[in-house]
């Protein structure tokens, strides 16, 4: 049981973290000190008692972890870490300025954040794969903690990681549900319901522990009640008020997201009485205590062994990758690969099969499966492969945007793009993704067109210091590359050109080879054309496309299996936005598809090879 002499200084912290929440929002004239107020006994009790951890060395793969899903609460996360020592308490008051790092809600330009967060509802799936990493793969019992609001459990999101934690038996993970029973604009829709809340938690197969969560006793039980739990992971649902201990705002509406303003003063004047900063012991932190192998990470993740394929047999890019991928499993121990409950298709089996424990089924919850993945590749010790239709992972967008504000490493895999997977229909044809994909930041955006190539997306994504996208295609391509063929990021290939080109097109995936039918169509009549393989949506490959199109009578067609919007098109013609004098053609899927066979719809919606001898046809006309 805890010392009278240990509460009184954790309520004291409390107190103290709520003053720093309140200046530094005054100064900034903005945030949401109320919100932070409602869990400062929670913040000091785990920052100050419970968490071992290092502020001086916040990426000790060793450490505790803390997510704050409810990110908006990030003045008082700040105020805990320079209370103990991180950085100095003067720095608070930069919160929210252009040249800090303090920002609105937490982000990795912070040594001691690990994701970023702000998006209610994906905290607990980042969490989720900490701790799935602490047990399985790291084989460590360092603990991960994880504050959530009241109000983001409305999200989906959120019972998909409580799902996904209790079936991995994630005992090493502790949930925190700030109840404080008020929203952004009204009640959370079960207010105080605290038996409500257990019956969820506990229907989802987690410890429940109900607390009053301004009560540090209660709460130093709890966190030691939780440390004892075996096979499954716990839930604190913290009874709190918003704007706990903020007199006349306490519990009252219309105090979300707004500093404290003229009661400011009066407030803080109230809170330092019960602090009295100047006889206040900091206590000390607890040490870390688990032990974590060291990694040594190659900086450049090589194939076991090259690409081999005859050239006889045509092979799908998504099985290429599949094979590539175990390829890498066998080089580098670090490699882990997630799946959806698709491996069958993606091919991820085949590193499943080699390396089962390695690879993490997170079954058809998308959202969740990025949130792990992210979660688990943090603090870079592994390099994650996510899988599954590439249409699938549009579900879980929030999550890469997010993933890209963290700075994450993750590696995504979309299979079963485009029309030309067939008669599965429309809802499984990803024709939209790149124009997802490219707008996120930092990220390489691969198309394969052939075995080899896709092999060497794989390796070259394992290198790559930044998230990626990999697009893998159904049907089966014949093999355009040498198994020597050396690929670099951002640098497309000339599979087709002649010294009589009358015109540039620019492909990839199912329609570079639909490309090579029709060079085949117009040599019969006489006309010559280039073809270029993009390999690199983004970066793409500018020089060689305009130095190709400048020699061929500047005509240039892009031909793709995606919507008109977004995709290889776009990305082409922005890249040559300054070349005023090009004539440009563009097939693109232009309507919702429907099933068919491959070559039906190829025919249908205008990208097989006679739509592109036909295009071909009408820009010579049309420039001579």
């Amino acid at each position: 049981m805890a010392t009278e002499n240990t509460v009184t200084t954790l309520e004291r912290m409390a107190n103290l973290l709520r003053i720093r929440s309140i200046e530094s929002t005054q100064a900034a004239n903005s945030g949401h000190p109320t919100s932070c107020a409602s869990m400062a006994e929670i913040t000091s009790t785990l920052f100050f008692n419970v968490m071992r951890y290092d502020p001086q060395n916040p990426k000790n793969p060793a450490a505790d972890r803390f997510v704050l899903s409810k990110g908006h609460c990030a003045p008082i996360l700040y105020a805990a870490w320079a209370e103990a020592g991180a950085f100095p308490v003067a720095d608070l008051n930069s919160l929210r300025k252009i040249d800090s790092d303090l920002e609105g809600h937490p982000t990795p330009r912070l040594n001691f954040i690990d994701v970023a967060t702000g998006s209610l509802g994906q905290g607990i799936g980042f969490a989720a794969g900490m701790a799935y990493a602490g047990k399985y793969l790291d084989k460590s019992d360092y603990r991960v903690y994880c504050v959530m609001g009241d109000g983001e459990c409305s999200e989906g999101s959120v019972w998909e990681a409580f799902w996904f934690s209790s079936f991995y038996k994630l005992n090493n993970l502790c949930g925190i549900i700030d109840v404080n029973r008020l929203g952004q604009s009204e009640a959370t829709p079960l207010q105080h319901e605290m038996e409500t809340y257990r019956k969820r938690v506990d229907a989802f197969g987690w410890h429940a522990i109900i607390v009053d969560g301004q009560n540090v006793t209660e709460l130093l039980d709890a966190f030691k009640e939780a440390s004892t739990i075996k096979d499954k992971p716990t839930c604190i649902l913290a009874k709190t008020l918003k704007g706990a201990g903020l007199k006349g705002i306490e519990n009252e509406l219309d105090w979300h997201g707004k500093p404290l303003g003229d009661k400011a003063a009066g407030i803080i004047a109230d809170l330092k009485k019960l602090v009295n900063e100047e006889t206040l012991i900091r206590p000390e932190i607890a040490k870390i205590t688990a032990k974590v192998a060291e990694i040594k990470k190659s900086k450049e993740i090589k194939l076991s062994s090259p690409p081999n394929y005859d050239g006889k047999k045509e092979i799908a890019t998504r099985l290429a990758h599949g094979t590539a991928l175990e390829k890498l499993g066998k080089s580098c121990e670090h490699v882990i690969a997630l799946d959806g409950d698709t491996k069958n298709s993606t091919y991820s089996i085949k590193f499943h099969d080699s390396f089962p424990k390695r690879f993490v089924e997170c079954y058809i919850a998308e959202q969740n499966m990025v949130a792990v993945a992210i979660g688990i590749a943090t603090r870079q010790r592994y390099t994650c492969f996510v899988h599954t239709f590439a249409a699938f992972l549009m579900r879980a967008a929030d999550q890469i945007r997010m993933g890209a504000i963290s700075f994450t490493q993750v590696k995504y895999v979309g299979s079963h793009a485009g029309i030309s997977i067939g008669e599965d229909g429309p809802s499984q044809m990803a024709l939209e993704d790149f124009a997802f994909f490219r707008t996120v930041p930092n990220i390489v955006c691969f198309y394969p067109s052939d075995a080899v190539s896709a092999e060497r997306a794989v390796e070259l994504a394992a290198s790559y210091e930044g998230a990626v996208y990999i697009r893998t295609s159904r049907p089966n391509f014949p093999i355009i590359y040498k198994n020597d063929e050396v690929f670099h990021i951002g640098q497309a290939k000339i599979v087709v050109e002649s010294s009589a080109d009358c015109c540039t097109v620019v492909a990839a995936g199912v329609t570079l080879h639909e490309a090579v039918k029709a060079s085949e169509i117009l040599k019969k009549i006489g006309k010559a054309i280039r073809i270029i393989d993009l390999f690199t949506v983004k970066p793409i490959d500018r020089d060689t496309i305009r130095k190709s199109v400048n020699a061929t009578h500047d005509r240039l067609l892009i031909v793709e299996d995606h919507y008109l919007e977004g995709g290889l098109g776009e990305a082409v013609m922005a890249a040559l936005a300054d070349q005023p004098n090009i004539t440009i053609a563009h097939l693109a899927v232009r309507e919702v598809a429907r099933s068919g066979k491959s070559a039906e719809l190829l025919d249908k919606y205008g990208i097989d090879a006679q739509h592109i001898v036909n295009a071909i046809e009408q820009l010579i006309e049309n420039k001579t």
